[in-house]
């Protein structure tokens, strides 16, 4: 792929909605239906090249901005498509991309591209620590030329169907440090070395067709090459990738908000009730239309958030509120697309339903509201902290 030549990419929207187009609902509602992983999907996204776009030319990607990769997510959530099953492996590179070595990068990033190796698992979130990342208990312990790993990680979405996994844990104990992001490091596990190994999976079954898993370490041995970056400096690490995964999740988010517009219309000007279509009410026009206002808006944050992000800029506060206003407002929108079919929203053959339960995920996570409005607080406006 080459840059697009203007800021809304409208060589790669195209190129995605024309391999979309080969995943309708019915691709989607069956494996929904069974949880089954879309290997299919995710397949022709990586032989096209989509899910390379932020890898640099020389490790054999696109060498794109954060901007290209909105406009690829965007333009799958909008074709009906979904994204979750990989689109973690762009913004989790970032964090190898970033502070890896070179030895590391030209061992992982070229098989990435070519989609030799899947990098989708991002080993954070704990039962015990929840979104306070600075509590985990993960522990590991250096051995000789190894990493010793204990504990225990939830919701980690795509376990078992990636070859790596970054994994954040301590390396020195919370209470023997300076500052709580203290004593984390980061590991790059190989998950096909690990499970069974030292590493449990077990899948947690949930409203969602995201594989989404617990796991178990019971000493589970990471050579020490595999330590991304400087030991203890993890927490860091990972917050620098956190700003691309809420913009990412944020276009999604855009990309379900304009599904949902775009049935609603459609079905708003077709369906008749006492003799006139529904769409000549203004009780259906106006839920629509806001949708239409809430989106374009908070699309226009998206687009701020990744241009900060690409050039370089320190913009968490916008990608936090990108994330917030794109998460609400694609929320709206499904509740009206819902509203606008009455019964018909609740039928699976309609694909609503299952978009419907997609998009509400993500008031919740990768980060909730609450947590956003909070660093909004006290980052921009000065409050001070809550404890």
């Amino acid at each position: 792929m080459s840059e697009a030549q203007s800021p809304s990419y409208p060589e790669i929207r195209d190129a995605v909605r024309r391999l979309c187009a080969d995943f309708p609902g019915e691709y989607w509602q069956r494996l929904d239906r069974d949880r089954i992983y879309p290997t299919e999907f995710v397949r022709t996204l990586t032989e096209a090249g989509f899910l390379s776009v932020l890898i640099p030319e020389q490790y054999g990607g696109s060498g794109l901005g954060l901007g290209a990769a909105t406009a690829v997510l965007e333009e799958i959530h909008r074709s009906g498509c979904n994204g979750g099953a990989c689109h973690a492996q762009m913004y989790t590179m970032g964090t190898l991309l970033k502070h890896g070595s070179e030895a590391q990068k030209q061992a992982y990033l070229p098989a990435i591209a070519r989609g030799d190796l899947r990098l989708q698992a991002f080993g954070v979130t704990e039962p015990t620590a929840g979104t306070d990342t600075t509590r985990i208990r993960t522990f590991a312990k250096k051995v000789g030329d190894k990493y010793v790993v204990n504990g225990q990680k939830i919701w980690i979405s795509r376990a078992e169907h990636s070859d790596l996994m970054v994994l954040l844990c301590r390396t020195t104990p919370r209470e023997e440090c300076a500052k709580p992001s203290d004593g984390m490091s980061v590991l790059l596990v190989d998950m096909r070395e690990a499970e069974g190994k030292g590493l449990t999976i077990r899948p947690v079954r949930t409203m969602l067709n995201h594989a989404t898993t617990e796991l178990f370490f019971d000493d589970l041995e990471v050579p020490a090459a595999k330590l991304v970056g400087e030991e203890g400096k993890g927490f860091r690490y990972i917050l620098s990738g956190m700003n691309a995964e809420r913009i990412l999740i944020a276009s999604e988010c855009i990309g379900d908000g304009r599904f949902f517009i775009d049935r609603a219309t459609a079905y708003a000007k077709e369906r008749e009730v006492f003799g006139r279509a529904i769409g000549t009410n203004q009780g259906v026009q106006f839920p629509i239309a806001r949708a239409y206002v809430q989106i374009a808006a908070a699309a226009e944050m998206v687009a701020k958030a990744a241009r900060l992000f690409d050039g370089g800029q320190d913009g968490g506060t916008e990608a936090n509120m990108a994330k917030m206003l794109a998460s609400e407002a694609s929320w709206y929108a499904a509740d009206m697309c819902v509203q606008t079919h009455g019964g018909f929203g609740f039928a699976e053959e309609y694909d609503i339903e299952r978009k419907f339960r997609e998009t509400r995920l993500y008031q919740v996570a990768p980060i909730s509201t609450n947590l956003i409005l909070s660093h909004v607080a006290t980052h921009a406006l000065g409050l001070p902290k809550s404890f």
